[in-house]
């Protein structure tokens, strides 16, 4: 959630010794305008370099990755003196200078003390693949996502909203029902567009028109997505990654949403595609949901394996691969549209506010879509895209389990009766 990035960035600010700073998250979230903006509130000034644009600027870093002597050569090259206690260095790209991120831990460990903040579209992807080692411990590794659903109100000037939805979540209390039906309308609308920032802003400028919203957009990001694969794929075949992103649509609408390697190719097995689905998932392209064998504490100790299910980074971008027609979505045209979509949507959602995915099901006979460890315990949660919420798999895992409450994700309105905690499909940001 970016504004509970932004609240990280502040307390990062006000420590006297601050370690490094790397922001980690796929391409177009909005890295480079959150860091820019924050640089520019904290900071008189601020030196920013760009190892994608100005590829040259990687040999401040070839020859020393002493850090006076990386700012000294820094200080030559654009002919200033730099006030280490006024100024802000913001390493942009710098998945494309592995120096670069080297050098961080000697920043970190100089008696001098360096601001310093860094972002790059692919670093998960780099980190697990440097030749030199990483500064383990020596930056401070935050994660940035698309905006959430919450985020999308607040760009709508929807704030009152967003505070009521809030306050009728804690108290379990139904939002009247033309409010309702006008926050299940956003929710939709939300869907088309998805949380990429550029798209919400291309919607709002737009007049908060989707007729007219520039698809191309979405497609666009894409575009660059497809392109970051050829690019620093390195040893993994870019053919398989494309395979494996493009066969999403098709993994998520058939009924058992288990990653099915048969979609990915006639004949796919683990082995040939595990390394491009690791890529795609240290890339923050997709998100991954392991099957739990017991829903137990702690859950990362109870997984089945080689069982998961996988998700995009952005229900947007989903939509656009998809090619599905806005108006199937607004006027809820097609059932399936609706199931796997909004799956999709609450699994984004869950990651953004910093949830590992899991889910539960019993031979078959019923399934938990997600399963999540929160204050009150581990609590099962079903997601269901209609108001229709007929089905006999919670009934089955709370006989079971025992689970102090579970939670049905739906288009039903807020409530909670016989231990079932109602939420709206427009309130999942509400879970914590």
């Amino acid at each position: 959630m970016q504004r509970f990035f932004e609240n990280k960035l502040k307390l990062w600010h006000k420590k006297p010794h601050h370690l490094p700073l790397m922001v980690v998250g796929a391409r177009q979230i909005g890295k480079t305008y959150i860091l820019k903006k924050f640089c520019s509130e904290y900071y008189a000034e601020q030196v920013y370099l760009n190892f994608a644009e100005q590829p040259e600027y990687k040999q401040f870093f070839l020859s020393s990755l002493n850090p006076q002597e990386i700012v000294s050569r820094i200080e030559l090259f654009f002919n200033k003196k730099i006030d280490l206690k006024k100024a802000v260095l913001f390493f942009d790209e710098i998945q494309d200078c592995e120096e670069a991120i080297a050098s961080l831990k000697f920043f970190a460990e100089s008696d001098e003390t360096f601001h310093i903040v860094s972002a790059g579209s692919l670093l998960g992807v780099k980190i697990n693949r440097m030749k030199a080692a990483f500064p383990v411990g020596k930056v401070q590794l935050e994660y940035l996502y698309p905006m959430d659903f919450e985020e999308f109100l607040w760009a709508m000037d929807e704030k009152m909203l967003a505070e009521e939805i809030r306050k009728c979540y804690v108290a379990n209390s139904a939002l009247p029902a033309i409010i309702h039906n006008k926050a299940l309308q956003l929710y939709r609308i939300y869907l088309c567009i998805g949380g990429m920032p550029a798209a919400i802003s291309e919607f709002v400028q737009t007049g908060k028109d989707l007729p007219v919203f520039n698809r191309q957009i979405s497609a666009d990001i894409l575009t660059g997505y497809l392109a970051d694969m050829a690019k620093y794929a390195g040893e993994i075949n870019t053919a398989k990654i494309h395979q494996v992103y493009r066969s999403m649509p098709a993994q998520l609408a058939k009924e058992n949403t288990k990653f099915a390697y048969k979609l990915v190719e006639t004949g796919g097995n683990r082995e040939k595609f595990q390394s491009a689905i690791d890529w795609l998932i240290q890339a923050n392209m997709l998100l991954s949901c392991v099957k739990l064998e017991t829903p137990q504490s702690p859950l990362s100790a109870y997984l089945a394996d080689n069982i998961f299910k996988l998700y995009l980074s952005d229900i947007g971008l989903l939509v656009s691969l998809s090619r599905i027609n806005f108006s199937e979505i607004i006027q809820e045209q097609t059932m399936i549209y609706r199931g796997f979509l909004t799956e999709n949507f609450v699994a984004q959602t869950f990651v953004t506010h910093r949830f590992d995915l899991y889910f539960w099901n019993s031979k078959h006979s019923a399934e938990m879509d997600f399963v999540l460890n929160l204050q009150d315990g581990i609590i099962p949660v079903e997601v269901k895209a209609s108001d229709n919420v007929r089905s006999k798999s919670l009934k089955v895992y709370m006989e079971k389990y025992q689970p102090k409450y579970a939670i049905r994700v739906s288009a039903r309105n807020f409530g909670f009766e016989n231990s079932i905690k109602s939420v709206p499909l427009y309130a999942v940001h509400c879970i914590e």
